[in-house]
């Protein structure tokens, strides 16, 4: 399963949302962001995502190193992109909860497997 999230900057911040209790991985944190559908661009479908899930509208900048993980009873490549917020008001739609945090805060977060990677390389990464 192709996967893409997007790693939104709101200025110095970055955002990162958690699972509800009723979603695979519950209460897990990750980055916003869903499947690609057929015919549909990488950079497509992280948009469409964004906005059903968090009705934002976010500009991608940067394509990060995929992430191909097996958890038990599925496997998904996670595409990452860093993005900007651009517009729209915060709502979410599926999940739990939501945080606006510095790199190093976002550690501390208790992540889907998948996204401890992403979060990794992030660290390394200069704007």
């Amino acid at each position: 399963m192709r996967v893409t999230c997007a790693i939104i900057q709101f200025d110095s911040k970055i955002l990162a949302v958690q699972r509800s209790a009723q979603m695979k991985l519950p209460l897990k944190w990750e980055f916003a962001g869903g499947k690609i559908e057929p015919g549909e661009s990488e950079v497509d479908c992280i948009k469409r995502e964004v906005l059903e899930e968090l009705n934002i509208n976010i500009e991608v900048k940067k394509r990060l190193t995929p992430v191909t993980h097996a958890y038990p009873d599925f496997k998904i490549e996670l595409i990452p992109f860093i993005a900007d917020y651009v517009s729209g008001e915060l709502k979410l739609k599926e999940h739990a909860d939501y945080v606006l945090a510095d790199k190093e805060a976002l550690l501390q977060l208790d992540w889907a497997e998948a996204d401890i990677r992403v979060v990794r390389e992030l660290k390394e990464y200069k704007n």
